[in-house]
């Protein structure tokens, strides 16, 4: 499968920037992200907006004059924040960098009402995407969740992310979660959809390890329940006007809404991550000494830790790890084969520097065992595929 070519890298992939807050009111039983609970109603925004600047110059000299595309803020909850913090580190990160070519800034929200009243200030700081983690609208499931808002906090947050001027938001929704029946998801998922969101995500409860969830399990719906809620929930969202372009991602049928800068994640496009254990993935250009290569970052996880580390223009916070020849294959398909379009050839030589030759002999067994499908262009999962896809992915081991 493999050649013995050097990777050459004729452009560079776009560029975006991801930012992690690592704080929350509390912490959820499920979530397994980097969040540690606030144990003060004043965090750090100082310390933390100067260590972000610090960590930012610092990657920035691996991208030369690219600009940043898009900008997403995670976490933790980033709206736990105010929005001076995220007024001050644009203009910071706006000095190192150029983002004047930034189509779309997300920030993750919590619905609940002491970080509604931060919206219309998100707005004008210049955050134009939210994406508002409502997780179930049932007070049953949100309780079970240890969701810190209410199904009447999720509603009105919607209307005041609207009234703020968000025409784009997206709605963040669970479905199988513990004890929660067929009607329930549907009513979860008609529920957001009268909102008219113009971006969904719908995915699956999973048990993740270092999670309560994984030490004290709850009782989840049994596999046909879920097959159930899969097979329903598409049909709505489907005749809703939703479509599905990633696993989990549906927008309205229009290319604009959906998220720019996942699709630069799922295209195996280039992103700086900065932040309490924040991940980066940039692909160094070449030179006269080196034809280029893909390097990944991460960052040290603790918050107090980050914020020492990243005090001022000290690297111990980071860690630098150059991606083998080998992966590149099966890092580009864990990637692209999310979406539903798949990818295309040349998509693949630009953004791993290789010859398609190298996996095709293996794509077209996938084909042959109608595992993947070939239209035009476009390589992607079957709907068989999709369903095994990490057996496909095993191929490219």
């Amino acid at each position: 499968m493999m050649t013995d070519s050097q990777p050459v890298f004729n452009e560079l992939p776009p560029l975006s920037l991801y930012i992690h807050t690592p704080w929350c009111i509390k912490k959820c039983p499920y979530c397994d992200f980097n969040s540690h609970a606030a144990t003060s109603n004043k965090l750090p925004e100082r310390e933390y907006l100067n260590a972000l600047v610090n960590d930012f110059k610092q990657d920035a000299l691996w991208i030369k004059d690219r600009p940043i595309q898009t900008i997403f803020i995670g976490g933790g909850t980033p709206s736990i924040l105010s929005a001076e913090f995220y007024h001050q580190l644009f203009v910071k990160l706006g000095s190192i960098a150029d983002l004047t070519m930034c189509k779309e800034i997300t920030l993750e929200a919590n619905p609940n009402t002491i970080e509604q009243d931060k919206f219309i200030q998100y707005r004008q700081v210049g955050i134009n995407r939210l994406s508002i983690g409502i997780q179930s609208f049932n007070p049953h499931h949100l309780e079970k969740l240890g969701r810190a808002h209410s199904a009447n906090e999720a509603k009105a947050a919607i209307e005041i992310a609207e009234h703020a001027g968000f025409n784009s938001f997206n709605l963040d929704l669970m479905h199988g979660l513990p004890g929660q029946t067929l009607e329930e998801s549907m009513q979860d998922l008609e529920t957001a959809i009268q909102y008219n969101p113009k971006h969904l995500s719908w995915y699956q409860l999973t048990i993740e390890p270092n999670t309560v969830f994984y030490s004290q399990p709850p009782l989840l719906p049994v596999e046909d329940t879920l097959a159930n809620i899969q097979e329903h929930g598409k049909k709505i969202l489907a005749s809703s006007g939703f479509e599905q372009y990633e696993i989990s991602a549906y927008s309205q049928q229009q290319p604009d809404y959906r998220c720019a800068h996942n699709l630069n994640y799922w295209k195996f496009g280039d992103y700086i991550g900065i932040g309490a254990g924040a991940h980066g993935k940039i692909t160094v250009a070449r030179n006269s000494a080196t034809n280029g290569s893909i390097i990944r970052t991460n960052k040290t996880r603790l918050p107090l830790d980050y914020i020492n580390a990243f005090s001022d223009d000290k690297t111990n916070g980071r860690k630098i790890q150059t991606i083998k020849q080998l992966e590149y294959p099966l890092e580009f398909l864990m990637n692209a084969l999310r979406l539903n379009e798949g990818f295309t050839a040349a998509l693949f030589t630009t953004r791993t520097g290789l010859a398609y030759s190298t996996i095709e002999d293996q794509i077209d067994l996938l084909i042959k065992d109608e595992l993947m499908l070939k239209e035009g262009s476009k390589i992607f999962t079957s709907e068989l595929g999709a369903r095994f896809l990490n057996s496909v992915l095993g191929r490219f081991l």
